[in-house]
């Protein structure tokens, strides 16, 4: 099934990422332009089903532009486990050729030696079932993650990390980013510059790359207090539609800030 984020998606066809992403869809939240596909439709696709491969493609066609293809796992991103880092997010597709490889990509890294021996050591069923978001990209200034507590202390306070361009450079570890404190209402406890003298871009034929930073932007923070008040200002958006603790990717565009991802911070 191919559904609208505005749709139900239950977890148990879609996903978790999915059924977040469409709950925070509903609430207002500023998450963009998406579609997610079941389980079963996305294996149906991956085993050569054309007809289900032709919907897929005129979904796609829908959004206008790059995609994002983002794993959504059957009991992933819950509050005990996360997957983050053993299952595949394909950035910047941008053609029906893109698509069906990302697409496979995804469903793929469910099964890797990896992946699977992290279901066998949370009790998980041996057999995964991932779903699919397909999401527009954002052409992101900035981005990055925050948590609504200390993920090590556990203190009451929003902890964000920053760099140029897409967020892949954050949660790949490819640059040492921005790290700011921010207290429960905005005020702002710490900024640390960090070393970002490369960003993750988008390409034109597709797929990112990696881009040295001008040296004269490498220790410049991403953030100034506008954004850091707007990411607060989500963050409390986001636990007055979820409850309780927040894990979040986020891109600021041409001073827009947008939500891509939102998970519980997990407690291993």
């Amino acid at each position: 099934m191919i559904a609208a984020l505005d749709a139900h998606l239950p977890e148990a066809e879609f996903g978790g990422k999915a059924a977040q992403l469409g709950q925070a869809h509903r609430s207002g939240l500023p998450v963009p332009p998406a579609f997610a596909l079941s389980s079963e439709f996305v294996d149906r696709v991956v085993a050569g089903d054309d007809a289900q491969l032709g919907r897929l493609l005129d979904a796609f066609a829908t959004l206008a532009g790059p995609v994002a293809v983002r794993s959504s796992g059957i009991g992933e991103d819950g509050a005990a486990a996360s997957f983050a880092g053993q299952h595949a997010t394909v950035l910047n597709v941008r053609n029906p050729r893109q698509l069906q490889d990302a697409l496979a990509t995804v469903h793929g890294s469910a099964r890797t030696a990896s992946a699977l021996a992290y279901r066998r050591k949370l009790g998980l069923p041996p057999e995964p079932r991932m779903g699919v978001v397909v999401q527009r990209l954002i052409l992101a200034d900035c981005a990055g993650v925050l948590f609504t507590r200390h993920p090590t202390t556990g203190a009451d306070e929003r902890v964000i990390e920053a760099t140029w361009g897409l967020g892949e450079a954050v949660v790949a570890g490819i640059v040492t980013p921005d790290h700011y404190r921010v207290s429960r209402g905005g005020r702002v406890l710490e900024k640390r510059p960090g070393e970002k003298d490369c960003a993750i871009v988008w390409s034109e034929e597709g797929g990112t790359t990696e881009v040295p930073v001008p040296a004269h932007r490498v220790d410049v923070l991403c953030l100034d207090d506008a954004r850091l008040a707007a990411l607060d200002a989500l963050a409390s958006a986001c636990e007055a539609a979820f409850g309780g603790t927040q894990d979040l990717e986020w891109a600021f565009a041409a001073d827009r800030l947008y939500l891509l991802q939102r998970r519980a911070i997990t407690r291993g």
